[in-house]
């Protein structure tokens, strides 16, 4: 089962910021970015790294109009499940109900979800 760890922040530099320094650069990583940099994007060089791959996805809650978008991404991820996953999210209003999608079948026996980290 692949952790997956939910950064919770309305800045998306600082969500960007908390996650590089999670990054085990030795360990093959997907971030899941929800939204756009809204300034200088702090992963930007990382993503040229064979072991780390950076995905954004438009802003949007992930449980409510973003959930189809979250599902194709997840499931694409999970074609060659990475060692871990970092899911930036700016909008934590619905977070039960992010945790509650990520622990649901098909996702309870590919994931597990690690402790949500706050910028």
């Amino acid at each position: 089962m692949t952790p997956v760890t939910l950064v919770l922040g309305s800045s998306g530099i600082q969500r960007e910021k908390t996650i590089a320094n999670l990054v085990d650069p030795a360990c093959p990583t997907v971030v899941l970015l929800e939204g756009f940099p809204d300034g200088k994007a702090v992963l930007e060089n990382a993503g040229n790294s064979s072991t780390l791959k950076i995905i954004r996805v438009a802003a949007g809650c992930m449980c409510c109009t973003g959930n189809l978008v979250l599902k194709v991404t997840l499931n694409r991820i999970l074609r060659d499940p990475p060692k871990q996953i970092f899911l930036s999210v700016a909008d934590a209003s619905h977070i039960e109900k992010l945790h509650h999608f990520l622990t649901s079948p098909p996702y309870d026996k590919l994931l597990f979800l690690t402790k949500d980290c706050r910028t």
